[in-house]
């Protein structure tokens, strides 16, 4: 397709909006001349959109299953490192929230803290 959007009007084939404006354009009354410029307003919408491209791409189901494929590995991985992440800071915080020896709340984190370490120790 490369890029163009194939229209037929009048038994010819043209290969974009403006094709299809400029036909218009050559009766020179006011109402093909307004159809003229919604046309091509319509066409530059539709540039602006990437239609073209996006219906080439839904013609190759191969490419697009890879480009899925290799989106959805690169969000579970951005998932699994983000998720250590934050589980790793959250462990130190609770470490250095139970060196304080605040009383109720002490004691809770060092609980938590050794059921984290023995399940470490397990693995």
């Amino acid at each position: 397709m490369n890029g163009c959007v194939y229209l037929k009007y009048c038994g010819q084939i043209i290969t974009d909006l403006r094709g299809v404006a400029l036909l218009t354009e050559k009766k020179q009354n006011g109402e093909n001349s307004y159809l003229a410029r919604k046309i091509d307003e319509l066409g530059t919408a539709m540039e602006k959109m990437k239609l073209a491209e996006y219906v080439d791409l839904l013609n190759r189901p191969g490419r697009l299953f890879f480009i899925n494929f290799f989106a959805g590995v690169a969000r579970g991985l951005g998932m699994a490192v983000g998720f250590t992440l934050l589980g790793a800071l959250l462990i130190y915080t609770l470490q250095r929230l139970q060196v304080l020896n605040l009383p109720v709340i002490g004691e809770f984190i060092a609980d938590i803290v050794k059921i984290v370490q023995n399940n470490l120790k397990l693995q």
